[in-house]
């Protein structure tokens, strides 16, 4: 195996445990670091430890799928009643089908997935220190992606059953850490060989992949060098990883992704304290700089994309769910106002509008300051091909108890600085709609919300594009405890789910939205982040 070695500049993080040599004598222990050179392996060792490995650790070669296992459900009952007799949006109606070229599949992502963490010449990431270290775990159950689905070793075998299902399309990421162990620097030739099979795989057996260069593994090497996304210098470094993936597989590819949700990545700012290199931004802060930067690097990314030649689409994945105000007030409106501008607006609107922040959004972060300049509005505006969302459930939002302006003028509250609540019921007490396994409590069966969310997006955000529900699933109440093959295939709740989700985006077509694809998530059980390993399950 090829060992990559790169020279580190560590602080304060490392200096009790190397011989440190002073750049300065300010008199401040933050003044002194020390420069090692340190290979993969020794990455691994130091920061996270050892690693579990699978016992099956060569690449399986795919075998038949019995049509024995392959049972499809019974066709939808259509009533004998004749039109304009039924519930309406039930009658049965011929030209109710998904458009030609409307495209659909399923979802996976590198790290809940993979395992072979540190095969191969695989670098490690902030996930896998997450996942072992006590003090900075975020998992429950003390779990980790080490070996996880094994998909590493099993993605021929994964690939024949996708395709023996009929399904079109498979969405899943790439390890920037794989392809290079330290974000930077040295390439692995296995892990670019290892991924071009895997999508030659899916395009021998008629699946078409989907692929998505970071699905929140910040490689751990650019973490420690200079507090990764908080940094603008991840920009180039996220860019050169772009362009070998891009450079390698190019038009083998119809659908990319940049980033997936930077919503949620960079909410994990602040990183526990004691693993990662210290950062001198304040906590409330590190977000949205994480936000701004990752902003830069999908444009600088797109425009790569594009000088390339390539023909597939590329947008980034945004997230979040319909924001309904709890109550007709005018406090609940803004808060629900304020809610679109610090989650989806956040991203949505530089890319789709004009190039910057939203207004409740910007007002904040002027404060800091964190703007874009023109040349770099005009270098966002307009960086996606279509707009990408993964929208599970939907929500009602309201003002803080002490009001609005309460909030805003004290950055100490507890909702500062997006100064808005939300929660699953209305204001009577009814539930938003049915609930997921409690592991995903924030989850629930708002179908209902669909059409009029898909609409919200086309006419506050028109793509070109349109638009793609990039991810959707739902956890069946404590599947996980099952042990019955009988139980386990009848998962009500969640066939409810997709079925009414479906329909809610037929109804939308109908409407004049311009929905052009989905993605269920997910294939397959997989570490579920912080919620731990197939804890609970979001998978078919």
């Amino acid at each position: 195996m090829k060992v990559f070695l790169w020279s580190l500049s560590f602080g304060t993080v490392l200096s009790a445990s190397t011989a440190a040599t002073p750049t300065t004598t300010a008199g401040s222990a933050d003044a002194f670091t020390t420069n090692i050179n340190i290979n993969v392996q020794q990455l691994w060792d130091f920061f996270v430890g050892p690693v579990e490995t699978a016992t099956t650790n060569t690449t399986v070669s795919a075998t038949p799928v019995p049509t024995s296992e392959l049972i499809p459900p019974p066709p939808l009952h259509y009533s004998p009643f004749p039109s304009g007799a039924q519930v309406p949006l039930t009658q049965k109606n011929e030209s109710w089908k998904f458009p030609s070229g409307f495209w659909w599949g399923v979802a996976s992502a590198a790290y809940q997935i993979e395992g072979a963490a540190a095969d191969e010449g695989r670098g490690p990431s902030v996930w896998d220190v997450f996942t072992h270290n006590a003090a900075a775990t975020e998992t429950l159950f003390n779990d980790t992606g080490d070996v996880g689905d094994n998909q590493y070793y099993l993605y021929k075998q994964d690939i024949a059953r996708i395709a023996a299902l009929g399904v079109p399309y498979y969405s899943f990421s790439i390890s920037w850490s794989r392809i290079l162990p330290f974000g930077k620097g040295p390439v692995n030739e296995l892990a670019l060989q290892h991924y071009e099979d895997l999508i030659d795989t899916c395009i021998e057996y008629g699946v078409q992949p989907v692929v998505t260069l970071f699905h929140w593994d910040t490689p751990l090497f650019l973490q420690n060098s200079y507090g990764g996304w908080l940094s603008p210098n991840i920009v180039e470094d996220f860019v050169a990883y772009s362009k070998i993936v891009y450079s390698r597989y190019g038009n083998k590819v119809p659908h990319w992704f940049t980033v997936n949700e930077p919503i949620e990545f960079c909410g994990e700012y602040p990183f526990p304290s004691g693993y990662f290199t210290p950062t001198t931004i304040p906590s409330e802060q590190q977000r949205f700089y994480c936000g701004h930067h990752a902003l830069l690097a999908h444009a600088e990314s797109y425009h790569l994309f594009k000088s390339l030649g390539l023909n597939g689409t590329l947008s980034f994945k945004n997230n979040g769910g319909y924001k309904i105000p709890l109550t007709n007030s005018s406090e609940d409106a803004v808060a629900t106002q304020r809610a679109w501008d610090f989650n989806e607006g956040w991203f949505a609107n530089p890319v789709y509008i004009n190039g910057d922040y939203p207004p409740y959004l910007k007002t904040y972060l002027d404060t800091i300051p964190l703007t874009f300049n023109e040349s770099q509005k005009a270098l966002i505006n307009g960086t996606a091909d279509l707009f990408a969302h993964d929208a599970y459930t939907s929500s009602y939002y309201m003002a803080p108890d002490t009001g609005i302006d309460a909030c805003t003028s004290n950055s100490s509250h507890s909702l500062f600085p997006g100064c808005f609540n939300s929660t699953n019921v209305n204001a009577d007490g009814w539930l938003i709609g049915a609930a997921a396994d409690p592991l995903a409590s924030w989850l629930h069966i708002a179908t209902d919300w669909v059409p009029t969310f898909l609409k919200y997006i086309q006419d506050t955000w028109p793509s070109k594009g349109g638009i793609a529900v990039s991810e959707f699933g739902f956890a069946e109440p404590y599947e996980y405890q099952k042990t019955l093959l009988s139980d386990i295939r009848t998962d009500t709740r969640r066939t409810l789910y997709y079925k009414q989700y479906m329909e809610a985006i037929l109804i939308a077509i109908s409407e004049g939205v311009n929905v052009v694809g989905c993605l269920a998530w997910s294939i397959m059980d997989n570490l579920e982040w912080s919620s731990g390993k197939f804890f609970p399950l979001l998978s078919l």
